[in-house]
């Protein structure tokens, strides 16, 4: 694990990762909004990554909270449309906590993983162009978030992993 903050190439920074209750999202939420979740999703030591349409880089799934969804909602429906892979038990993370810049603003974000044990079909489409299963012992290539990289390591190798 890196020390805290790393940044991005357009400057974004994690700048916290929290092993917290799923119960105390909702007051950390009144303090820092917490508009979106992410996903990491392990099979044999190896984590899912998707190459990103907009972005043009490999990130963890995941993404916006849509009005009246839990994080936990979110993170489902974001892995399944990303993904395809649908009705598997998630359970919360951490959070982490963004310092992002376009627009400037300070974020929170539920993280989930799930524990794979067989190899998903994925489905490639307009918002993942591809995927591959890093295995987070290996560096971060330059075209891969390494702030989605820092997380997926630090859930990877939390306890509860």
């Amino acid at each position: 694990m890196v020390e805290l903050p790393i940044r991005d190439r357009v400057g974004n920074a994690l700048v916290d990762f929290r092993f917290v209750a799923e119960e105390e999202l909702g007051s950390l939420a009144k303090q820092v909004a917490m508009p979106a979740s992410l996903v990491v999703a392990i099979h044999a030591e190896s984590v899912l990554m998707m190459f990103d349409s907009r972005r043009r880089q490999w990130e963890l799934p995941g993404g916006m909270r849509e009005t009246g969804e839990s994080p936990l909602e979110a993170a489902a429906r974001e892995l399944g449309e990303e993904t395809g892979i649908h009705g598997v038990g998630l359970s919360f993370a951490a959070v982490a906590e963004f310092d992002l810049t376009k627009p400037e603003r300070r974020e929170l974000l539920a993280v989930y993983r799930v524990q794979l044990q067989v190899a998903p079909r994925l489905t490639v489409n307009g918002e993942a162009l591809d995927f591959r299963w890093w295995p987070p012992s290996e560096p971060v290539s330059e075209d891969m978030s390494p702030l989605d990289a820092e997380i997926a390591r630090r859930v990877v190798r939390s306890p509860a992993g």
